[in-house]
């Protein structure tokens, strides 16, 4: 029924829709953003991962933080898991979220915030304090209608947020959003490229990713983060950078960042011996491409098997097929399958995906089936690499969620094998 009505209803009158209920959000629950200190993070890819390291790093110094990503929401020692296959919540969802934040006692709240959630107003009547952006890249483009529509999206955020501007210096993008004022301008970066006026630079010296972490340092301070991949060098400067715009030393950084034991869903290693199993939430080409990438050259597996699909639902179908050539170039063996298709049919897009992996691809309907087959099929030394789901916990078919985790199911089945 409403997905009915928004074929025949104006764009205009959608538009004025979510803006209204984003007002009378702030309205009923007193605009409890005035109070705190609100940081929203934006970018393609790493946003969850950003949210999650700033608030360790806040928690470092004494902090009662407040935060929201696509994995959890956390108000102090209370958390619980995000199970919309929202990021960023809708009408008045987020104003409740921060009024309780607020009445616990928090000073700062951390939102993770998406193009999709800007298009829809989510972000109206919230005062930011920062805005900081990972980087961008092409993504959600049959949604915004282009890649310029979408950067505008997220180009948003910085021009409702005028005191602190936090950008990453090595991605091209950077210059869109350093264009609009704002009291303090941090830029961060390893080489960074895009020479911009800042009021500070976070640059990372001597960076190194290995198999086991990854180590850098910061005006002296050796950081060593058990978190995998180079990518993730750039998602701690830029919770470095947030931390630094507060006044919060290195060291405090530091301690926060190196007591990091993974996030949730991103590069975590769900098995470990005779052979690895990772799970990555990567659904982009660029995030996934990162994880191959790091996987083949920290571990240097003697087979790399790769299980993958595509979100449906009408979501970016244009990057199907780059999904299945990237698996083509970087795995060993593929198996293509179910992901969340929502209103599509579940096949197409397996086969869409599959079309560009030069015949390399097992298509295999069921997602438990599909992992099982990748385990069984895995051997000392080799490394099974299971992404687009990460730590989420369903699966969007049609108008139903069916509940799943990827981590839960690989365990299930490994067990079968070892019996």
């Amino acid at each position: 029924m409403i997905k009915s009505l928004r074929k025949i209803v104006p764009q205009f009158l959608i538009n004025w829709y979510h803006f209204l209920l984003s007002f009378l959000g702030a309205f009923f629950y007193q605009s409890p953003s005035k109070k705190l200190i609100v940081i929203g993070v934006t970018g393609t890819n790493g946003k969850t991962t950003v949210v999650d390291l700033t608030t360790k790093i806040f928690e470092e110094r004494g902090e009662k933080v407040a935060s929201l990503s696509s994995v959890r929401f956390k108000i102090g020692e209370k958390e619980w898991p995000n199970i919309l296959k929202m990021t960023m919540p809708g009408r008045f969802m987020v104003q409740e979220f921060l009024k309780e934040a607020l009445d616990s006692g928090c000073h700062y709240a951390i939102l993770e915030v998406t193009s999709e959630g800007i298009k829809q107003h989510r972000h109206r009547f919230i005062n930011f304090d920062v805005a900081a952006i990972t980087n961008l890249t092409p993504e959600h483009i049959e949604a915004h209608g282009s890649f310029e529509k979408y950067r505008e999206a997220k180009i948003k955020l910085f021009e409702a947020t005028k005191k602190i501007h936090i950008f990453n210096l090595d991605d091209e993008n950077a210059k869109y959003f350093w264009q609009f004022p704002a009291k303090l301008k941090i830029g961060y970066g390893i080489n960074l490229t895009q020479d911009l006026k800042v009021s500070e630079i976070v640059k990372a010296e001597n960076p190194i990713a290995s198999e086991k972490r990854v180590e850098f340092s910061i005006e002296g301070q050796n950081f060593k983060v058990n978190l995998l991949g180079f990518f993730n060098i750039y998602n701690c400067l830029t919770a470095i950078s947030i931390a630094k715009s507060q006044k919060i030393p290195l060291e405090t950084c530091k301690k926060a960042l190196e007591k990091v034991k993974g996030i949730p869903g991103r590069m975590e290693e769900v098995i470990s011996k005779p052979f690895k199993v990772f799970v990555d939430y990567a659904f982009t080409p660029n995030a996934l491409e990162k994880v191959y990438q790091t996987i083949k050259n920290n571990f240097k597996p003697k087979k790399m098997i790769c299980v993958l699909g595509a979100a449906g639902g009408g979501r970016d179908k244009w990057k199907r097929p780059v999904l299945g050539k990237l698996a083509a170039d970087n795995c060993d063996e593929i198996i293509v399958t179910n992901e969340d298709p929502y209103d599509e049919d579940p096949l197409e897009i397996i086969n869409q995906v599959a079309k560009e992996t030069a015949g390399k691809a097992k298509k295999i309907l069921d997602r438990r089936e599909a992992i099982k087959n990748a385990l069984k099929t895995a051997s000392d030394g080799d490394i099974v690499v299971i992404t687009g789901k990460g730590s989420e916990t369903s699966i969007a078919e049609k108008d139903r969620k069916i509940p799943w985790d990827d981590r839960k199911v690989i365990r299930e089945e490994f067990e079968k094998i070892k019996l």
